[in-house]
């Protein structure tokens, strides 16, 4: 089982934000949903950071089909809204079950955004128990009110209307709860699992938080570095695939959002069993931070 897309929350707790989303159907963003337009995102700056998730399995819920489970993410982010976002991911994890027993999964994933959400590359390697999968390589990119997906050894493939890609997500993301929505619409492409897959996602925004979250045990370089502080929202998003009427989401992603765009509180559900991610390490590049602040306010230069 792939977890990638703990990543694009960034890709990433209130006692809200610390419960399970339950799987199963809610309203879906409609066939012709488009991003809300939030706040302007030219004042959000991503934090160039480095984050490290321990994995581990949600106690009770679901069926269990999933009897344990144990991993690591290691997030490296870099760039700005001028020169683009890239993010280096690597994740193995291992989950068991009585039927089908040990599952190991090493994967390693390169992107690059570029700053306006234009374009996108993506590139990833998986071993599954240490045998290689097919990699996914290819690029995407904004082609009038569309998006074209390109990749090797597979047939390109466009999508209709409005696609973020996952930086631009997250700006959407934290304009939307800056600006008080309790909910965003939007079509989403992160070159996930083979690389043709275009997701219909539905956030639920809770109400802003200013310090730790409640959870001592959990994220405790969110507790006591430099974002003990800063205000960040309890996340509910949910993934669809795409269609008309109500569908029951692939998975839902519980999340605390900082409005630098680092996450915490991480806990993904996908129904039958879920994950947690905890926060051990968290590097922030403050001098890059800086850089890319001026840079925003003066506008992007050639």
């Amino acid at each position: 089982m792939r977890l990638s897309h703990l990543l694009t929350a960034g890709l990433l707790v209130s006692a809200w934000g610390a419960q399970a989303a339950p799987a199963v159907s809610e309203p879906p963003p409609p066939p012709e949903a488009k991003a809300e337009a939030p706040a302007p995102a030219g004042e959000i700056v991503l934090a160039n950071h480095r984050a490290v998730y321990d994995l581990s399995l949600a106690e009770g819920g679901g069926t269990r089909s999933v009897e344990s489970a144990r991993g690591r993410i290691v997030i490296d982010f870099r760039g700005d809204a001028c020169r683009g976002y890239t993010m280096l991911t690597r994740q193995v994890t291992e989950l068991s079950s009585g039927e089908s027993g040990p599952r190991l999964s090493d994967m390693r994933s390169t992107t690059f955004e570029g700053g306006k959400g234009r374009e996108f590359r993506f590139k990833t390697t998986t071993l599954i128990n240490n045998q290689p999968a097919a990699p996914v390589d290819g690029t995407a990119s904004e082609q009038g009110d569309g998006v074209t997906v390109k990749l090797k050894g597979a047939k390109s493939f466009a999508v209709e209307g409005p696609v973020l890609f996952p930086s631009e997500h997250m700006r959407h993301l934290i304009a939307a709860a800056r600006g008080g929505q309790a909910t965003l619409s939007a079509k989403v492409f992160d070159g996930s699992d083979d690389g043709k897959k275009i997701y219909d996602t539905f956030a639920v925004i809770g109400h802003a938080g200013a310090g730790p979250a409640a959870d001592a045990a959990r994220d405790k370089p969110l507790r006591t570095g430099p974002l003990s502080g800063m205000p960040h929202w309890p996340v509910r998003l949910s993934y669809y695939t795409p269609g008309a009427g109500e569908r029951t989401p692939i998975y839902t992603l519980g999340f605390d959002l900082y409005e630098n765009g680092v996450s915490g509180a991480l806990k993904l559900d996908y129904g039958e069993f879920a994950i947690l991610g905890d926060m051990t390490t968290l590097d922030i590049d403050d001098q890059a931070g800086r850089a890319a602040a001026k840079e925003g306010e003066k506008g992007c230069t050639p």
